[in-house]
């Protein structure tokens, strides 16, 4: 089998298949800014070409953030097995809705990633098999690493019952 091509061949055939994504490099990291609409469509790119396992899927809230022009932050970090070469892809999304295509058929990694993310944050992944609360309880209402949700919580707590050492 032969090894997929570095970042550095992949990179510029991403940018000549998609025209118009925002490239940067630090530290030895190249990082990649998708479209929304596109996001499916890159990712899977990606993915043939060799960047075969997800290593995390995350969020940043940019709420009142100085200099950000949209809410919500997703990143995707990518690396090939075969190369150790690792790229990370970042994908933003706004409110009132923030929503983006699920890539669970991509990368079967990305079920509980996806599913942490939108219990945290809220963001909805389109298409995802079993988008449920993976940390907070069924009952919970909000998304806590949102930037506007206050410190002291909203009150939910005495909306659930009591456990102690004994019902454990």
């Amino acid at each position: 089998m032969t090894p997929p091509p570095p970042t550095a061949d992949i990179v510029p055939a991403l940018m000549a298949r998609f025209p118009g994504l925002e490239t940067s490099a630090y530290r030895g990291q190249t990082r990649v800014v998708v479209g929304e609409p596109v996001s499916l469509e890159v990712l899977s790119f990606l993915a043939a070409a060799g960047f075969d396992l997800l290593v995390d899927v995350t969020c940043v809230d940019y709420l009142e953030y100085r200099g950000a022009t949209r809410r919500y932050g997703l990143v995707y970090l990518l690396a090939s097995m075969a190369t150790a070469d690792r790229l990370i892809v970042r994908v933003f999304v706004d409110d009132p809705d923030p929503a983006v295509r699920s890539v669970v058929g991509v990368w079967r990694s990305a079920d509980w990633l996806e599913r942490e993310v939108w219990d945290m944050f809220g963001i909805d992944f389109v298409g995802h098999p079993d988008l449920r609360r993976l940390m907070m309880p069924e009952q919970f209402t909000a998304h806590p690493l949102r930037k506007d949700y206050p410190l002291q919580g909203r009150g939910e707590r005495h909306n659930f019952p009591v456990l102690t050492r004994e019902d454990g």
